[in-house]
């Protein structure tokens, strides 16, 4: 067997397309233009091309894309005062503050204090809750891309048993979550694995849906995965030579499943194309409410 290619970055070039549409209908409907803020604290290497890529990606689409830069130095009270702002800001439908932050920040502090409103990473508590109860208003952009990636590709999810490895916040619950909701894309069972699972091989080796966020490359082998699971691979990776790879062994699996995302091109670019989704999607909920 050899797996047929989830190509994410196709999908995600139609939904860019799509967003720039519509932020374009929605422009000339109403004036406004929908505004996206990335605060980036520091200057690690990984964080600022993931943060270029949202500003262009944000301004391409029609959007006022906009970079807060802080240095790594900053004090916790001068970022929530930061966050306050862009808060109270009519011009600034999302906020996101890119992670990691350094060792000085409380991140749970700070993502409590961006208004929910405007939590277009879907991680504040009420944004959370929502998706638990079934609700959801911001969904975790990865998650999200993820399962338009399934539904896309045409992937019954409806009974599925989907295994995801990882319980991150960003990753791994919300893809849990998502995955239960009812309609499309969701009604499948799953089985969440983390670092206390035991014997994490065995339990992936009953899943449907593979959905792997370990953060440890390659480590997910093709004797993990039954015979015609679909895999997504969320991770990636610099390897000593500096090419990238995913938490999953690609060869190995490629060989064993029936569909696969690459790494790079699969899950990555349906990140920033759902950022922008949700980005609309917060701009119309602010032109609605009257903001």
């Amino acid at each position: 067997m050899s797996a047929q290619i989830i190509d994410g970055k196709a999908l995600a070039q139609e939904v860019r397309r799509q967003v720039a549409q519509e932020v374009s209908e929605f422009r000339a409907a109403t004036g406004i233009v929908p505004g996206l803020t990335v605060v980036l604290v520091g200057d690690d290497p990984a964080s600022r091309v993931y943060v270029g890529s949202k500003e262009k990606a944000s301004n391409q689409a029609g959007m006022s894309g906009n970079v807060l830069r802080l240095p790594p130095t900053v004090a916790q009270a001068e970022l929530l005062a930061t966050i306050d702002r862009l808060n109270a800001d009519p011009t600034v439908h999302g906020i996101l503050v890119q992670m990691p932050l350094p060792p000085q920040i409380d991140e749970r502090a700070i993502i409590d204090r961006i208004a929910p409103m405007k939590d277009v990473d879907g991680l504040h508590a009420e944004n959370v809750g929502r998706l638990a109860q079934g609700r959801p208003r911001f969904v975790p952009c990865t998650p999200l891309g993820i399962r338009e990636l399934l539904i896309h590709a045409g992937v019954e999810t409806r009974g599925s048993h989907a295994v995801v490895l990882g319980r991150s916040h960003l990753v791994g619950k919300p893809m849990a979550l998502l995955m239960l909701q009812k309609g499309p894309g969701g009604d499948a069972t799953v089985t969440v694995c983390h670092t206390a699972t035991t014997d994490p091989a065995a339990i992936a080796r009953q899943a449907d849906i593979l959905v792997v966020a370990m953060g440890r490359p390659e480590q997910v082998r093709g004797d993990w995965i039954k015979p015609g699971a679909v895999v997504i691979d969320v991770g990636i990776h610099r390897r000593d030579d500096g090419t990238l790879c995913g938490d999953v062994l690609y060869n190995e699996a490629a060989a064993v499943a029936s569909r696969i995302t690459p790494v790079p091109g699969g899950v990555g670019p349906m990140t920033v194309a759902m950022l922008l989704r949700n980005t609309l999607h917060a701009a119309r909920i602010a032109q609605e409410s009257g903001r």
